[in-house]
């Protein structure tokens, strides 16, 4: 069982933490259902830097799971986007995501998450993408990263990152797929009633 961990903070985008979450629980009950796995094949949770509810955007608010503090290992660390001006100046927040990031097997970014991952020293020299209308803000953050638009994700190995908001799902049916094969990512993206190509 892979744990997944999604950050959350005050004014992050919706179906950026939304969107992976439901696909990687929907892909545990499918699993379930089709018995193809003895366990549950992933474990999918909330940390925020504090054990307190943060508010999303929209006025949305959710408790998180955990805190920093007390959350279990996590295999699969995801770092949706949203309002980022404060998130990038929390040192806290930048070296949480560069220590969790040296355990997990893979780090991923939803949108504007991918700021934070380049804070965090993860995307020097990879080739990324964002949401496309921050390309242009990323490119110039990250001058040695190979920033490009047009595409839902781009798989780098130990790490992943998604275009805008709803490009999550397909980032994490992607993940899906390699971690349990195309037939549970198309079995899951089904369940959901979502129009998935295997091809970002």
């Amino acid at each position: 069982m892979r744990r997944v961990g999604i950050y959350i903070f005050d004014d992050v985008e919706v179906l950026d933490f939304a969107g992976p979450f439901e696909a990687f629980s929907v892909a545990s009950r499918v699993s379930a259902r089709l018995g193809t796995h003895a366990l549950p094949p992933f474990e999918v949770f909330t940390v925020a830097a504090s054990g307190g509810p943060v508010t999303a955007r929209g006025g949305l608010v959710v408790s998180p799971a955990y805190s920093f503090s007390d959350h279990p290992p996590i295999d699969v660390l995801i770092v949706p986007g949203g309002v980022m001006d404060a998130e990038l100046l929390r040192s806290e927040v930048v070296e949480w995501i560069t220590m969790r990031s040296r355990d997990a097997e893979l780090t991923a970014s939803v949108c504007t998450g991918a700021f934070l991952l380049g804070r965090a020293g993860l995307l020097g020299g990879k080739t990324v993408t964002t949401h496309w209308e921050d390309a242009g803000d990323l490119r110039a953050a990250l001058p040695d990263s190979d920033v490009v638009e047009g595409v839902k994700w781009v798989d780098e190995g130990d790490v992943v990152t998604a275009a805008g908001i709803s490009a999550g799902i397909d980032m994490c049916l992607h993940l899906v797929s390699r971690f349990l094969g195309q037939g549970m990512a198309a079995a899951t993206a089904r369940q959901m009633d979502y129009p998935w190509e295997a091809d970002s």
